[in-house]
Order: structure tokens, then sequence, then C-alpha cells
């Protein structure tokens, strides 16, 4: 797999074109300038535990109303234009782009200060198969390089399938996932934990995982993710 991969890379250049629009561009860059006009980089106002654009720098409602479990949470891009059709192409064919979004989120991910560890949201091995790889997971190794930080691989798993999430409310996300994760202690006890994923939209799925880690004992858990959406909760 590894010298299919190796050939692949040499017969066809991944930085020829640009990943939105197709237009060549042989610059060594991933977009062409138009295209990344389009990218909202997620580098102004922004919630101090979630992560997500605000108007000022101060709580949002969804935090004060109700804390998440993790410590903090940064992202790279607000998933609109451009980083919303990057994603959609990194988990539908496009691997690759795994580079492009660590070189954005690695600055991000200096500042969880204490981290020792990233991990990943899993998925599960049918879901797997059928995708070809985990674009979180993936994603995680490249950063754990970059950041020269462990990366726990297998520390969590997804135990069955879930059903598709992007029409239900936060309520019925958590719902969804109940019981669908499960952390093994002798990998993530006493961790500081990155856990690295490609969108932040309702945050049930994150919120699932990290309250998982943090009963087998990881000593606190950060988010990173390459971009975030905002929202208001649902009552």
């Amino acid at each position: 797999m590894k010298l299919l991969r190796r050939i692949a890379d040499l017969l066809f250049p991944e930085n020829l074109t640009c990943n939105i629009c197709g237009r060549e561009i042989f610059d060594g860059g991933y977009l062409c300038g138009e295209c990344a006009k389009t990218l909202t980089m997620n580098d102004r106002a922004t919630c101090p535990v979630c992560g997500r654009r605000t108007k000022f720098n101060a709580l949002c409602l969804e935090c004060k109303d109700k804390a998440p479990p993790y410590k903090k949470a940064v992202s790279a891009t607000i998933y609109e234009g451009g980083a919303a059709r990057l994603i959609i192409a990194f988990k539908s064919g496009s691997p690759y782009l795994k580079r492009y979004f660590a070189e954005l989120l690695e600055p991000k991910c200096r500042q969880l200060v204490g981290a020792d560890s990233i991990c990943y949201v899993p998925m599960t091995a049918k879901a797997k198969r059928k995708r070809g790889y985990n674009q979180s997971e993936i994603l995680a190794r490249e950063l754990a390089e970059r950041l020269s930080l462990p990366l726990l691989k297998g520390a969590i798993v997804k135990k069955k399938d879930t059903k598709s999430q992007k029409t239900l409310s936060f309520k019925d996300r958590a719902e969804n996932l109940k019981g669908s994760f499960t952390a093994y202690r002798e990998k993530v006890a006493g961790k500081s934990i990155i856990l690295v994923d490609d969108v932040l939209t309702t945050g049930a799925t994150a919120e699932a995982i990290t309250r998982e880690l943090l009963k087998k004992g990881a000593k606190c858990v950060y988010l990173a993710t390459v971009a975030s959406v905002e929202f208001k909760r649902p009552l």
C-alpha cells in the first residue's frame, strides 16, 4: 500500500492544481489565489472554550449555558465556502489534504499548553473499509509528527455505526451516539490529550468522546478541528 501511494505521488503530484476549482497553479500550494479568498480563517474573536467565532473575545452563549467537558477547543477555519468544500473533498478521496490542514492547524495546537499526546475521532471498521481511511486519524498522525507528540492509536474505538447526524439536533445527536465509544484506560490514563477531528458542528461527538476519555482516567482533553461552525443550540 505504501509503495502504491509513493507511485501515485510521483505520477499525480498533488500541488499542480487548485483543490477547489481545479485550475493549474504550479506554485507548490493547494489553492489558486481566487479560491484562497473563499476560506474564512478563524483568526478573529473566538470563545475561549469552544473556539468558535464570536463577536467578542468572550464566552459564547452556548458555553455559558452548558460548558463542554473538554478544556479548550481550537479550529483553523470557519466551516463555510472554500473550507467546507475542501473538507468534503478530504472525506471523499483526497486524503493528501491532511498536509494542508495540519499546516493550518499546527499553530492553533501549539496554543494548547500542557498537551502531551494526540488521539482522533474513530470510525467503525466497516465505515473505515468503505471510505478507505479515517480522515481524522490521518490528520492526527500528521499533526503528531509536526508537534513531536505521541499518537495514541486505538486509544478509543467506535463500537457501532450510528445513523447520519446531519439533520439531528444536539440532543438527538447525543442520544444517537450513546454507548458508541470505548476508551482504553491503559492508553489514556494520566494523559493531557488533543482530540483531533475535521469539523466541530454541534459538538455532540466531541463531547461524547471527551467524557469517555475522562471516565477512563485522562487528565484533560483539548479539541482541535480544521473547521468549526457557529450555531445556536436548540432548547
